[in-house]
């Protein structure tokens, strides 16, 4: 009778220890589904990115920062650039202008030489 007793026990500590792995690896199971979704939520957050994932980023958003100043620089330039011409431009024919009277009054100048020969 003992020795069914002790069998008895066995049994029932058996059905607990079976229940308590089945529990378990239920547990396990739903953990690694929510872990499996946590990864795809932070991936599709951004917040599952590598440390060179991060820096490649960085690097870019920096690049086209620079780029975009770089741009407006160049417009600027451009601008100058065009406003100086016009300027030389304007000096160009001021100074041919200026030539021009002198060689004019040269002229005169010699005509009245010739004149008074």
């Amino acid at each position: 009778m003992n020795l069914r007793w002790d069998v008895d026990v066995q049994k029932l500590g058996a059905d607990k220890l079976r229940k308590g792995k089945n529990k378990a690896e239920e547990e396990l199971d739903s953990l690694k589904t929510d872990y499996k979704k946590l990864r795809l939520s932070m991936r599709t957050a951004g917040l599952g990115k590598t440390s060179e994932q991060w820096q490649v980023q960085a690097r870019n958003e920096a690049l086209e920062k620079n780029l975009s100043e770089s741009q407006k620089e160049k417009g600027k330039l451009k601008d100058r650039v065009v406003e100086l011409e016009g300027s030389l431009r304007q000096h160009r024919s001021r100074n041919s202008v200026v030539k021009l009277k002198a060689s004019l009054s040269k002229i005169d100048e010699m005509k009245s030489k010739i004149k008074w020969r």
